[in-house]
């Protein structure tokens, strides 16, 4: 987002359906594979999202189909956001979902970084002509 100029115009957050982790660091597995890339997370911690976040966000993405149906469930009728797949950005994606890597290998987590840095890749590229 900074590297195309976007950042003062796009807000990104995280978010998860479940309330098993709030207030939790990511996983030192998570935080190992972002730091490889130049990304400091150890500070976040998680929550659970909320109603308000339908009126908040443009858009609410899911990785899996799991969550995207917690989402539409949880998303309030006449809420502006839209809810759809993560990997909806990348058309030629092998697959839809984005595995949770939480019982893989430590190499699971930068699979799953690299599944993601491509679909906000696409991602920002859809949404581009929109906030330009």
């Amino acid at each position: 987002m900074e590297n195309a100029g976007l950042s003062e115009r796009i807000e990104v957050d995280s978010a998860g359906t479940g309330d098993w982790h709030i207030g939790s660091p990511p996983d030192i597995r998570a935080q190992v594979a972002a730091y490889a890339r130049g990304v400091d997370i150890q500070g976040l911690r998680a929550r659970q999202v909320r109603a308000e976040d339908f009126e908040r966000f443009d858009v609410i993405l899911a990785m899996d189909h799991a969550n995207l149906g917690t989402l539409e469930r949880l998303r309030p009728e006449g809420a502006r956001a839209t809810v759809s797949l993560l990997l909806d950005a990348v058309p030629d994606a092998p697959t839809r979902e984005i595995p949770d890597p939480y019982y893989g290998a430590r190499d699971g987590f930068h699979e799953v970084l690299d599944m993601i840095e491509t679909a906000s890749d696409g991602l920002l590229q859809s949404l581009k002509p929109r906030i330009e």
